[in-house]
């Protein structure tokens, strides 16, 4: 079996933290709610699918967009530009598959040179580790600038709809090939990472799921046209996540952009 399909299931509970490797996560509560009710939007950041809940404000929030039916809702309006706020509702007037997207602004930290580099082997980023080496920065710090990119998906009045694979722009994005929220556990899951429009090739993906008191990741690498698949094992809900690294744009602060993707749902059960 070619390398990029291979899949790891590995139990985290022992794993030593990294402090730069922070998952951040948008979850919608409920997951399949019913036509006509108002879900809640919370964002989480943490390690391993675990972490404590960050607030909605606009000095963070460069975008936020609810998708369907065709049409698109903007929700910064509902975003303090002051005291962040917990959630955001959203109002489902109709049934099929509704997708939020969130993007941040961008923010800056700078890591010594091996605390950096462990950080980029443990997010599938060895490519930048040789071109540190190549450009003699191996013992430099890192000097990072991040954005979160993430969507979460949900399924209102237990129907779905193409919603789920829409392209909405954002320059990470993880875009599903079969309706994950509409798939029970077992089958297979096909994914594509895009960014700038342009297919990833060998991408780390972990898809997360807690499990009673055990998180499990999934880990896949993506093909040379972007492609990823998992067999996820378990109804509930999951996260996807990757991080995508160049060299920095159009600054001087920063010698790196990075951009940590993200995408939530919930497995129906059989």
């Amino acid at each position: 079996m070619r390398h990029w399909k291979s899949i790891i299931v590995t139990a985290l509970c022992a794993l030593p933290l990294l402090a730069s490797a922070h998952e951040f996560w948008m979850r919608a509560e409920p997951f399949s709610p019913r036509v006509g009710t108002t879900a809640q939007l919370f964002m989480y950041v943490g390690q391993y699918f675990e972490g404590y809940q960050v607030g909605f404000v606009t000095s963070h929030s460069a975008m936020l967009h609810h998708y369907f039916s065709d049409q698109m809702e903007d929700l910064i309006g509902l975003v303090p530009s002051d005291k962040p706020i917990g959630q955001v509702p959203v109002n489902l007037t109709r049934a099929g598959t509704h997708m939020i997207a969130f993007d941040s602004f961008p923010a800056g930290i700078t890591l010594e040179a091996g605390k950096f580099e462990a950080y980029l082997h443990d997010e599938g980023l060895d490519q930048i580790i040789e071109q540190r080496q190549q450009k003699g920065a191996s013992a430099l710090p890192g000097r990072e600038r991040f954005r979160r990119v993430t969507k979460t998906l949900m399924r209102v009045g237990g129907k779905s709809d193409d919603t789920f694979a829409l392209r909405t722009g954002q320059r990470l994005e993880m875009v599903p090939l079969v309706d994950p929220s509409a798939t029970p556990p077992g089958k297979e899951l096909r994914f594509k990472l895009f960014f700038d429009n342009k297919p990833v090739a060998g991408a780390l993906l972990r898809a997360w799921h807690h499990n009673g008191k055990q998180t499990i990741a999934i880990r896949a690498i993506t093909d040379p046209d972007g492609f990823v698949t998992f067999t996820l094992p378990y109804a509930g809900s999951w996260m996807i996540s990757t991080v995508y690294m160049i060299p920095a744009e159009n600054t001087t602060e920063a010698d790196w952009d990075s951009f940590w993707g993200n995408l939530m749902f919930e497995v129906p059960v059989k």
